[in-house]
């Protein structure tokens, strides 16, 4: 798959990038939850080129194993 076929399989919208938040508002995708004690659920978002790293490091992640590569936020966090 290419870059923006991988970025399709995700929903965007405005967010902040858990790795770039000094950059404000930009479009992001949920990529995780996180359940912090004293506040609830929250979204991680991450913004487009991130989101690519995080595919790139399943995706090698997946060959060293020796398993199949599956992209998408479904998978996020299963390999």
């Amino acid at each position: 798959m290419d870059r923006q076929q991988i970025l399709d399989l995700y929903q965007w919208d405005d967010g902040i990038c858990f790795r770039h938040p000094s950059r404000g508002p930009v479009v992001t995708a949920v990529v995780g939850t996180i359940h912090p004690r004293a506040d609830g659920e929250k979204e991680v978002r991450a913004c487009r080129d991130c989101v690519i790293t995080m595919e790139d490091i399943r995706r090698e992640n997946a060959a060293r194993a020796g398993s199949d590569y599956q992209p998408g936020p479904a998978r996020q966090g299963q390999d």
